[in-house]
């Protein structure tokens, strides 16, 4: 008999609960604000079924554009053939958790301001471009203490007389 192809196919593996973490869901997942604009982790948890996602879109980021009583309305881009399509979903807070993508961005603006105030104090023009990694120096190994090693000979003949 083939396999189904419904909406939850498939999933018993992807929409399982994590190791030690089964039972009931913690309060901070309710209490947590979104606001229109956050980058936001779809990610389903399979102990809720309602406002749940299809498959596609678990593990996937997308921003906030609409927060309404129990759920958020992400948009995500999904590439269907040859183009790419803005979707409009929403999402219950349970499926949903705020996103990490964006904290080295936000440091690095962070440290690049600072640097560039510290930079027109002493009256100069830093690039705060990001830079590839350049080749490591080169060094000379020392070489002064060599050691030649030679095997020891086999004799197999004595080897043989010697019996088992």
């Amino acid at each position: 008999m083939p396999a189904g192809h419904g909406l939850r196919s498939r999933t018993r593996d992807l929409f399982s609960r994590p190791f030690r973490h089964k039972g009931y869901i913690h309060l901070t997942t309710y209490l947590r604000n979104y606001k229109i604009g956050d980058y936001v982790d779809i990610k389903v948890n399979g102990a809720v079924h309602k406002g749940m996602p299809h498959k596609f879109y678990h593990g996937r980021t997308g921003i906030v554009w609409n927060v309404t009583k129990r759920a958020v309305g992400v948009v995500i881009n999904k590439q269907v053939g040859h183009r790419i399509i803005q979707k409009r979903l929403h999402v219950r807070i349970e499926h949903v958790q705020p996103s990490r993508c964006r904290e080295d961005f936000l440091e690095r603006r962070k440290t690049n301001d600072r640097l560039k105030a510290e930079a027109k104090e002493r009256g100069e023009k830093i690039s705060t471009k990001r830079q590839p990694a350049g080749p490591k120096g080169g060094f000379v190994l020392d070489a002064s203490t060599l050691q030649t090693v030679t095997p020891i000979p086999y004799d197999v003949v004595n080897d043989l007389k010697g019996g088992y």
